[in-house]
């Protein structure tokens, strides 16, 4: 066997994988742009796999169901939102104060919690944050209290600032009982004082 040839059999698993990953990325790309136009309803595995330009078949091999597409896509904004976290621009990004962060922090995640309640409740199951998500902004809202100077446990201090933040209670306060966007984030502006004792 000569060496050019043996060094393609190792390198096919690797184009594979890369080719695996180009194709899904693609198909996320479809399901995303339909949410965008038809709305998360719009969004089937024959509409997907069509503006793919894929088989049906393409689609369920990457994500076994519906629920598992709509999982996927919550999964992809949230990397994309950890990313703005880590290193976006301030202020949700590194660069500004812990409190102007953590502010930035609550918004981001309150709107963008919003934006996704469809695909949320489309998902089903699946569509409830992964635990390594939650842990990220736990972490995250951890560290932020930390460098304000906050006691106690932290833990569960950062844990009762997310919860006013995740899709049930925002969608029982603003799609059930209508409470204004604003007025809900103002609430949590002013939980997070009481948790942080800021003067701000």
């Amino acid at each position: 066997m000569s060496g050019p040839h043996f060094l393609h059999l190792v390198d096919e698993p690797h184009r594979e994988r890369r080719d695996a990953a180009r194709n899904r990325e693609a198909l996320l790309r479809a399901a995303q742009q339909l949410v965008d136009v038809c709305g998360v309803d719009g969004v089937t595995m024959d509409a997907v796999a069509t503006a793919a330009g894929v088989g049906k078949g393409t689609v369920f091999r990457r994500f076994e169901s519906r629920e598992g597409l709509m999982a996927a896509l919550l999964n992809h904004s949230e990397t994309e939102w950890q990313a703005a976290v880590m290193s976006g621009p301030p202020p949700l990004g590194p660069g500004a104060g812990p409190w102007e962060r953590l502010m930035a922090f609550g918004r981001s995640r309150l709107d963008t919690t919003l934006l996704h309640a469809d695909l949320i409740r489309e998902a089903g199951r699946a569509g409830t944050r992964s635990y390594a998500a939650y842990s990220f902004a736990a972490m995250h809202v951890r560290l932020l209290l930390s460098e304000l100077g906050v006691t106690g446990d932290l833990p569960l201090l950062a844990t009762a600032l997310m919860a006013p933040l995740e899709a049930p209670v925002l969608d029982q306060q603003v799609r059930i009982e209508g409470l204004d966007v604003d007025r809900v984030y103002a609430g949590w502006i002013d939980l997070a004082r009481r948790v942080v004792r800021s003067p701000s």
